[in-house]
């Protein structure tokens, strides 16, 4: 029996795994959707075992099929990593990086970055998604993303994480909050009932609601029960995926939000930077990591997206400690 295996056959495996769909596979993989059911046909007669159960929708590997297609991702990323190897000797920074960053720090991050890797590498093809922690975790398990940058801990099997930098908090509070008249905030001024949130499944949430969870200090009353601390609306109450429309919350209403330092030096107007009220030293602050897979693909790739963004870091943030 024939054993020859192909790298094409195998890509598009994982294509098939990836996006749980035949014609979409194909699609991904720039061929006509015969063509690829063909070579995994081929591919499967001879391993002699079925690597997809047709039958279900959305299609689903086969038990033996798992582990072959695990196997075939290791091949495809030890043939891949052969190139870049040759290529990070030569010094050549080219190619497509995949890259997922979380929506609370993409708006702020990388337009400062972003225009000065263009001109450093007009090789370098950023191919960059706004992703949850847990969908960059999914993109990297997947190989459908080569790196991501998050804002929390993962720990996930398989993947390493590096420290980029520390970014702290700061109040954004309405014209007529309780802590207006205050130059500096403290942690134990916050009140759960009196902040606008993210949505389920932010880190950023996560992480405001854990700075919460202290009682109120002596000496700071809770808003009257009758009145809605969150805005101006009695009753209202509203969760966001945006932190740009946590902050309209906030001008509009009598509410307050927490946001990352990147996100308050991206303030445009005098009006908005009025509201801005730091932290008492130290000040709550989420930790900035990279975190991409154990194999090292792409890692010249990676060293300069890093490089960038650490070269870019505004001065507040260099000098937090």
């Amino acid at each position: 029996m024939d054993r020859d295996l192909t790298l094409t056959q195998l890509a598009y495996v994982v294509a098939i795994d990836t996006h749980r769909h035949f014609a979409r596979a194909a699609e991904a993989c720039n061929v006509t959707q015969p063509t690829l059911s063909m070579q995994i046909a081929k591919l499967e007669r001879t391993l002699g075992v079925a690597l997809f159960d047709r039958a279900r929708a959305p299609v689903v590997p086969t038990d033996i099929g798992v582990h072959l297609i695990a196997q075939a991702r290791v091949t495809l990323r030890a043939a891949s990593r052969m190139a870049e190897i040759a290529e990070a000797r030569a010094g050549v920074v080219a190619g497509v990086l995949r890259l997922g960053v979380i929506p609370t720090l993409a708006p702020y991050l990388l337009p400062r970055v972003i225009q000065r890797l263009a001109k450093l590498y007009p090789e370098l093809e950023l191919v960059i998604e706004e992703r949850l922690t847990d969908d960059v975790i999914t993109g990297l398990r997947r190989d459908t993303l080569d790196a991501g940058i998050v804002a929390s801990a993962i720990a996930e099997p398989g993947t390493d994480e590096r420290m980029l930098f520390t970014e702290p908090f700061v109040g954004y509070l309405s014209t007529t909050h309780r802590l207006a008249r205050q130059r500096k905030i403290n942690r134990s001024d916050l009140l759960l009932d009196d902040l606008w949130l993210l949505s389920e499944g932010h880190c950023f949430r996560e992480q405001t609601v854990q700075l919460c969870e202290q009682r109120p200090s002596r000496g700071h009353r809770a808003p009257a029960a009758h009145q809605n601390p969150r805005g101006c609306t009695v009753g209202v109450q509203f969760e966001s995926g945006n932190l740009e429309t946590l902050k309209r919350l906030v001008e509009t209403g009598t509410g307050m939000t927490l946001l990352p330092m990147l996100a308050a030096l991206d303030l445009q107007t005098a009006a908005e930077r009025r509201r801005i009220r730091p932290f008492v030293a130290p000040a709550p602050a989420r930790e900035v990591r990279l975190v991409r897979r154990r194999d090292y693909l792409k890692q010249h790739l990676v060293e300069a997206v890093v490089t960038g963004i650490l070269e870019t870091l505004p001065d507040e943030i260099r000098a937090y400690r």
